[in-house]
């Protein structure tokens, strides 16, 4: 029985043994360090750019079939048309002819009618804007004239002292102005009163010279407007009235040219009783 037991431990023993050697076998034939490996999963990447792909081909796809169709509907209105004028009889074909000229005499009749209206529009444009012109002009001429506008110009700026000798009276001083516009003033003012056609220069009560109902204070100041050198030579001109000024009543008298004389003295219209424009 003993001996029996023994026989079995010593079987079990070599079971075991035989087990652990298969074991390391196996073991051994496994390379140090190594890992199972392991299969990588599909992306999603993957996924998307085949769909992109899909969606250019169909995308592509449809423009080609779009330029197709395009392509026919052309085709097919020019064999209409074409079928339509070689399907016309003659006499057909010549009476459109005929219709088309006529549609493009009647054109060309209205672009010369309109351009016809056009030129006259555009010379009654003109003849109106050079009447305007005119018209201002005219009124501008007739403003400065009767004193009703300012005015500036070449001109001279003459100044006269009181005389040391005696007053200056009003003859002398309107002869300067007659003088000045024997000279060919267009414009004259003395101190802040407008000379017109119907300026009167006389002596007041109180002994001071007068222009149109204003006192004239000296020393007395004449604008003039005119070429500058003839101004001044009619005033100085040796006898003329600059040298009565300066001999007779002893007064100082300067002539000054200038390109820039300044008028603002001005006259309000004139109210005629009697005289009317002729219509």
């Amino acid at each position: 029985m003993a001996r029996r037991n023994g026989r079995d431990g010593s079987g079990n023993t070599l079971s075991e043994m035989r087990a652990r050697n298969e074991a390391e076998k196996r073991n051994d034939g496994l390379e140090t360090g190594s890992f199972p490996q392991v299969r990588r999963r599909g992306t999603g990447k993957r996924v998307i750019g085949d769909s992109g792909v899909k969606t250019k081909i169909v995308s592509s796809l449809l423009v080609v079939l779009m330029c197709a169709l395009l392509g026919f509907g052309y085709m097919t209105q020019i064999n209409n048309t074409q079928s339509t004028y070689e399907t016309m009889s003659e006499d057909e074909l010549v009476r459109l002819i005929n219709e088309t000229s006529t549609q493009a005499s009647n054109l060309e009749q209205r672009k010369s009618e309109l351009t016809s209206q056009l030129t006259s529009l555009k010379a009654a444009a003109d003849q109106r804007e050079q009447a305007e012109k005119i018209a201002k002009q005219n009124e501008e001429t007739s403003g400065i004239i009767s004193g009703r506008l300012p005015a500036q110009g070449q001109g001279v700026v003459i100044r006269i002292t009181k005389g040391s000798k005696q007053d200056i009276d009003a003859a002398t001083l309107f002869t300067l102005i007659e003088e000045l516009r024997n000279a060919g003033a267009e414009v004259i003012s003395i101190g802040n009163v407008r000379v017109v056609t119907s300026t009167s220069i006389v002596k007041g009560d109180d002994g001071k010279l007068q222009c149109d109902g204003i006192t004239l204070d000296t020393p007395y100041v004449v604008r003039a407007i005119g070429n500058p050198g003839d101004l001044q030579n009619a005033v100085n001109i040796a006898g003329g009235i600059g040298s009565r000024l300066k001999v007779m009543y002893g007064s100082r008298v300067t002539v000054e040219q200038s390109d820039d004389v300044v008028i603002n003295a001005v006259r309000g219209a004139k109210q005629y009783k009697y005289a009317k424009t002729v219509e």
